[in-house]
C-alpha cells in the first residue's frame, strides 16, 4: 500500500444520468433526505439539509460521474498530476477556453471532473 498523502481534492457532487429529473428529484429526495435546490431544464440539485455530504445532480444530458473540487488553479494543476500519476487518464473533450474543470477517467474509464471552484 502506498504511503498515504493529504487530499488535495474533496467530493463536491455525484452527477447521476437520469431520464426524468423531477421523478428522479423525488427519489433521490426522500431517499437520502436531501433538500431540492434547483430543477430546471433537466437538471435537478439536491443537498443535504446541514450541507456536510457531497451534492447531488440529477441530469438528463450528462453522464454519471463525479466532480471533485479544488480552490483555485495551482491546486487543481497539482491534484491533476498527482491523479494521474495514480492512474487516472486525460480526457481529450471540447471544452470551453473558460471551463473551470478538467476532465479525466480513473483507471477503469469512469469519467470524472477536478472542478476549480474560484476559476482563478
Amino acid at each position: 500500500m502506498t504511503e498515504s498523502v493529504s487530499p488535495v481534492v474533496a467530493l463536491q457532487n455525484v452527477v447521476l444520468h437520469v431520464s426524468d429529473c423531477e421523478r428522479a428529484a423525488e427519489f433521490w429526495g426522500q431517499a437520502l433526505g436531501y433538500e431540492l435546490l434547483q430543477l430546471d431544464d433537466g437538471l435537478a440539485v439536491l443537498a443535504s439539509k446541514d450541507g456536510r455530504r457531497p451534492r447531488l445532480n440529477l441530469d438528463d444530458g450528462d453522464r454519471s460521474h463525479l466532480d471533485l473540487n479544488v480552490t483555485n488553479s495551482a491546486d487543481q494543476r497539482a491534484a491533476v498530476e498527482r491523479l494521474i500519476a495514480l492512474g487516472a487518464s486525460p480526457v481529450d473533450w471540447d471544452l470551453p477556453e473558460d471551463a473551470t474543470h478538467v476532465v479525466l477517467t480513473d483507471p477503469d474509464g469512469n469519467h470524472f471532473c477536478v472542478v476549480n471552484d474560484q476559476n482563478d
